[in-house]
């Protein structure tokens, strides 16, 4: 196994970044030795890893096989580094947390602050397909993301459920009013998140149980801009009530029949489940 073990290594750099370039970059080595230890691999097995698209590659299905082992195995040795270079700077432990929602994630990272100031932490966000991704390649240790599917690579716990808040302009016939009927959404127009949004899932599913039909006059890929599309006065918009700001012109509304929930969950994967600052965290979130 040793033998093949730089030309795994390669293969993996050019898997994950797709670039025989940046893989060279990567691994601080010729761009010719990294395409000859791929060559190599492929050779000697006798498949076909890389699709090979001018300066650029993709996987071929038996690549994505073993791009999903490669993530493991050089993933862990990632982790050991990290972990010998904590110990060189006297360090007592590193976590870096992904999420899909700022305002949850920081809630965690200032619990954990004043829980274990000596642990080093890092959190960053992106979108629920980029977040996962990360966690299955080990630049993160844990995610909290809204699932709507569960993979069986990864151990996952309830972290916490809120509201979604209907979000109108301080105008609106609803801005009076401290909650509203789901079925009063008929006849609004709406501003929605992109198809891939959980927020979005939820609350088309939501309004499918109660008969009501949305009409939706704009679809925006943040939060942020859901708000600001509001302010203008485009629709109604929807948002979890952990992530709501209470921005001036704007005001939010809860259903009365509580139609929509949200659902954020502790993510890690299933192998480093019993790592022990990893350990520590989910069963503190079981509390």
């Amino acid at each position: 196994m040793y033998q093949y073990h730089k030309w795994l290594r390669s293969f993996h750099a050019v898997a994950r970044t797709g670039s025989f370039t940046q893989a060279a970059e990567l691994l601080n080595i010729g761009q010719p030795t990294v395409s000859e230890q791929v060559s190599g691999l492929e050779k000697r097995f006798s498949v076909e890893l890389l699709h090979r698209r001018g300066r650029f590659v993709e996987l071929s299905p038996a690549g994505r096989q073993l791009y999903e082992i490669t993530q493991g195995l050089f993933g862990q040795e990632d982790e050991a580094l990290q972990l010998l270079q904590s110990f060189q700077q006297r360090k007592q432990g590193m976590l870096r947390i992904g999420a899909v929602s700022p305002p949850i994630a920081m809630n965690l990272t200032y619990a954990l602050m004043q829980r274990y100031p000596d642990i080093e932490l890092e959190t960053s966000f992106s979108s629920e397909a980029g977040t996962l991704e990360r966690l299955y390649s080990f630049d993160i240790d844990v995610a909290i993301l809204a699932l709507s599917e569960f993979d069986q690579r990864l151990s996952t716990q309830l972290y916490r459920t809120y509201p979604i808040l209907a979000v109108v302009r301080d105008d609106h016939p609803w801005a009076g009013q401290e909650q509203v009927s789901v079925k009063q959404i008929s006849g609004q127009r709406v501003v929605l998140r992109e198809p891939a949004s959980r927020t979005r899932q939820l609350v088309e599913e939501g309004c499918q149980r109660h008969g009501v039909t949305l009409d939706c006059a704009m679809q925006l890929n943040s939060r942020e801009a859901i708000v600001h599309a509001v302010e203008r006065g485009i629709g109604v918009g929807f948002v979890s009530a952990v992530e709501y700001v209470d921005r001036p012109g704007t005001r939010s509304i809860a259903f009365a029949e509580r139609p929509f929930h949200i659902s954020y969950y502790l993510c890690c994967l299933a192998i480093r489940r019993n790592r022990p600052i990893i350990a520590e965290l989910f069963d503190d979130s079981e509390h």
